[in-house]
């Protein structure tokens, strides 16, 4: 991959994790959450996974891991690019508007608000949304199927989250919440 698309695709990913670390220290504490190992099977260890898999094709010699889907060029790199970026943005924005009520977990704060501005008028889980933009444009410039292995690990547990995340909120915010659910949809305006 040419530096500039390499440069670019770590410049977001940096950008998320640095944002991630720092307002992580800030959040509400936890009036409810999973208990640890459902967290870490559910979401953590299929995020290293993911993750794993978008390491240096070396690590998976010549597998069909390593099998190409798309070939390695300017306009599937740029394409890629522009997804990673905008899921950069996108999981920065909804994150920044959760503020103190974020959480890496499925948990409910003390004094947890519904938040229902920017982009969570149309979709009810933009963060993850632009966690699969970023995944997907990364997959797209890596160029492997290991990358949409990744991406499909990263739907499964995101699908799951969401899910445990909705019923959560019912019960906190009831026909409030019924009502935005009825307006919006969980991942993709319009389609999911």
């Amino acid at each position: 991959m040419p530096d500039f698309f390499e440069n670019g695709l770590r410049a977001a990913w940096a950008a998320v994790i640095v944002y991630w670390g720092w307002t992580a220290l800030s959040v509400k504490n936890a009036e409810r959450e999973e208990s640890f190992p459902k967290r870490f099977l559910a979401y953590w260890l299929p995020l290293i996974v993911a993750v794993l898999l978008l390491g240096p094709g070396h690590w998976y010699g010549h597998s069909l891991l390593r099998e190409t889907f798309a070939p390695h060029s300017t306009p599937v790199n740029s394409i890629g690019l522009v997804l990673v970026v905008a899921g950069a943005v996108l999981a920065i924005w909804s994150r920044h508007l959760l503020g103190r009520d974020w959480s890496a977990s499925v948990q409910l704060k003390e004094g947890h608000e519904l938040v229902v501005a920017g982009p969570y008028r149309v979709i009810r889980h933009p963060i993850y949304t632009g966690f699969l933009l970023l995944f997907l444009g990364s997959a797209l410039m890596v160029g492997e199927w290991r990358g949409l292995l990744a991406v499909a690990i990263i739907f499964v547990s995101f699908w799951f989250k969401l899910r445990k995340e909705e019923t959560w909120m019912i019960e906190r915010f009831g026909d409030a919440y019924r009502e935005y659910r009825k307006t919006t949809r969980a991942l993709l305006p319009g389609i999911l």
